[in-house]
């Protein structure tokens, strides 16, 4: 069965970039002259994702409202001939029917925010994005990710290679057998090993495809790290009963949840921007 839909937890509070958080959303946080979750809902669409389900939390009406019409702007930008900028605003709109909010109404973790797609995706595999998460890559990290689900079936795991004095900062996965290409299959995850201890350097990135049995185990999956549910523990018991897949992405992924991850995605997608690249590589040097 293809990957059709998509989950995107976004109902975090955006605390490791407060205060700038404290009234704005994380994931519209603005990356040059988008919000952060557009580079995110962008690479889904590469990927052939039809639906996308957001499970938001309280305060976040501004992601939906910024994927939704808007009669007022647009009609003012086009009794003002700004062509070209009606253009960028309508792109950024969702078709009709293609997205979902769901409300998870209590901080109960990652595990728990997924489970509350249950019903919307179905019984069917799915794909999850952490919004967090911004990948720049000729080709979308989900993409490639489907690639490898077209050719293994099972659960895939987008991956990057780190240098092993890295590794203890990042959850890395566990080789079951000898890599395929850009494919490994998993025995496990370990999150941030000791390095003399980590079986790999291929860090976990934030990109999942999952088949709908995750649903199940994470109805009882109990509170894990930080008090939470977690959804590498429920993946962790399903590696039990599937296979897992890790892929290595071509691809450079900048963590938008951090103060100085955020600023090297603004920084890299400047230097790449048609408009203002030459001016912003300019700036730079200047300022060194």
């Amino acid at each position: 069965m293809s990957v059709r839909k998509a989950v995107m937890p976004v109902a975090g509070f955006g605390t490791r970039v407060l205060p700038a958080t404290k009234a704005v959303p994380k994931e519209m946080l603005p990356v040059v002259d988008r919000p952060a979750i557009q580079y995110v809902v962008d690479e889904a669409l590469e990927a052939g994702i039809e639906h996308i389900v957001f499970v938001t939390g309280r305060n976040k009406g501004a992601i939906e409202d910024y994927f939704d019409h808007a009669y007022e702007l647009e009609a003012s930008l086009a009794a003002k001939n700004k062509h070209e900028i009606l253009k960028s605003v309508e792109a950024s709109r969702l078709k009709q029917g293609a997205a979902s909010f769901v409300r998870q109404q209590e901080p109960l973790g990652l595990g728990h925010a997924i489970w509350c797609a249950r019903d919307i995706i179905g019984n069917e595999p799915f794909a999850i994005l952490l919004p967090d998460v911004i990948v720049k890559a000729e080709r979308s990290c989900l993409a490639q990710m489907v690639d490898a689900y077209n050719q293994t079936g099972g659960n895939v795991i987008a991956v990057d290679p780190i240098a092993m004095e890295r590794v203890s900062s990042y959850g890395v996965i566990a080789p079951k057998g000898e890599r395929d290409g850009k494919i490994t299959e998993m025995s496990g995850m370990v999150e941030k090993p000791a390095i003399a201890d980590a079986p790999s350097n291929l860090k976990i990135t934030g990109r999942y495809i999952l088949q709908p049995e995750i649903f199940g185990l994470l109805e009882d999956q109990g509170a894990g790290a930080g008090g939470e549910i977690q959804l590498t523990d429920a993946m962790a018991r399903l590696m039990e009963r599937q296979s897992f897949f890790a892929v290595e992405f071509d691809g450079k992924d900048y963590d938008c949840g951090s103060k100085i991850g955020y600023f090297e995605a603004v920084l890299a997608h400047a230097l790449d921007h048609p408009e203002i690249g030459a001016e912003a590589r300019a700036m730079i040097k200047a300022a060194l």
